[in-house]
């Protein structure tokens, strides 16, 4: 820090000089002592569920269905849970009338989005074939096709996103629960 200084005021009298004759004195800047040589690396920022889905960019009708719900402060606040959550393209799949009636009804939203709700933090190698109970009430069903795991039968595109609170999985498709 203090060569940075030194340098910076060496540099800043020739700049505000107004005499053109000017020049920079020489100065003398005792050599820094050695850098450690141990290497850290940064770790990575953890945020929540919510946050985790707003960083990722491809969530953003996901994340503002949370907010219209006025689910922000339940998925934040406490866990751990499970999301599976549909990308922006996901919800592009979804019949116009179908998302408006969604929108439209407060009520509907929240039991859409918390559809893809289950408590507990669940690893795709957690995920064995059977029913998942999510917390809207209504069951999720575990399918296994190879390597595949399918939720409703929509596959997880990308697994295991840890966050601070849960773990979120990504899919293509919005689950509609059973009517």
């Amino acid at each position: 820090m203090t060569i940075l200084a030194t340098i910076a005021l060496a540099l800043g009298g020739v700049a505000c000089s107004s005499d053109p004759t000017d020049t920079a004195a020489t100065t003398t800047v005792p050599a820094a002592a050695p850098t450690p040589t141990t290497t850290m690396t940064a770790t990575p920022q953890r945020y929540d569920i919510v946050g985790t889905a707003l960083t990722a960019g491809a969530f953003t009708e996901l994340a503002g269905l949370v907010v219209d719900a006025g689910l922000v402060d339940t998925l934040r606040g406490k866990g751990p849970f499970t999301v599976f959550a549909p990308t922006n393209d996901a919800f592009k799949k979804l019949p116009v009338a179908t998302l408006h009636a969604v929108q439209d009804d407060p009520k509907l939203l929240a039991t859409v989005l918390t559809y893809h709700v289950v408590v507990g933090a669940l690893k795709l190698a957690d995920l064995k074939p059977g029913k998942l109970t999510t917390v809207s009430g209504a069951d999720l069903v575990v399918t296994r096709q190879g390597d595949k795991v399918l939720i409703n039968g929509s596959e997880i595109i990308a697994g295991d996103v840890v966050a601070s609170n849960g773990i979120v999985h990504v899919i293509g498709d919005v689950l509609l629960p059973p009517s």
